[in-house]
């Protein structure tokens, strides 16, 4: 799935650069995530492309970039981290910030383990550091997940009452977050690896 979304702005103008929102997923919940801020973005303005990261091949168009994951097993996915690992040194010239979508936070006072996420990222931090950092609860749709010992997992989990099944994105927070970051990611600077 990818999409390129170009809007001019009130005034007619097209905004000075392009902004690249680029995502790892496993079973859409990600994705969907990006195409929200991607879409936010576009209100606002600017020149948006939203592709999976299996599918940027470079990042020197972009301006400014936002990379999102998917968590799984206490980490993003190992293609985001190979993204942030392959285009190190061009992220920490631009704007560059992150999202991540993990179910943990759809749990029962979820919010509580918000710290513990932010953890689980930090390698992504150590690689380069992002102006910011959208955490997100995902979707859980048991039928969608793979292996049949995660879809085992999952159902006892549910029927336990860790998780509900479900549509768990806060779009309202989603937007907030795209919005409040918005300027950030219109001002070119270069930043510290």
């Amino acid at each position: 799935m990818s999409s390129s979304v170009q809007r001019q702005d009130g005034s007619g103008a097209l905004p000075p650069q392009k902004i690249l929102v680029t995502y790892a997923s496993r079973t859409g919940s990600t994705a969907g995530v990006a195409e929200a801020i991607g879409k936010t973005l576009t209100e606002n303005g600017a020149l948006v492309d939203v592709l999976p990261m299996q599918e940027v091949k470079a990042i020197t168009p972009y301006g400014a970039v936002v990379a999102g994951s998917a968590i799984q097993n206490r980490q993003w996915l190992p293609e985001a981290m190979q993204f942030v690992q392959t285009h190190r040194g061009e992220l920490a010239k631009r704007p560059f910030t992150t999202f991540s979508v993990c179910m943990t936070l759809a749990m029962r006072n979820g919010e509580k383990y918000r710290p513990s996420v932010l953890d689980w990222i930090a390698p992504v931090r150590r690689l380069v550091r992002p102006l910011s950092e959208g955490l997100f609860a995902g979707a859980l749709d048991i039928g969608k997940i793979p292996a049949f010992g995660d879809r085992l997992k999952f159902q006892l989990s549910v029927l336990f009452g860790v998780w509900s099944e479900g549509d768990h994105r806060d779009w309202d927070a989603i937007r907030t977050w795209t919005n409040e970051l918005y300027p950030q990611l219109l001002t070119p600077q270069a930043y510290s690896e």
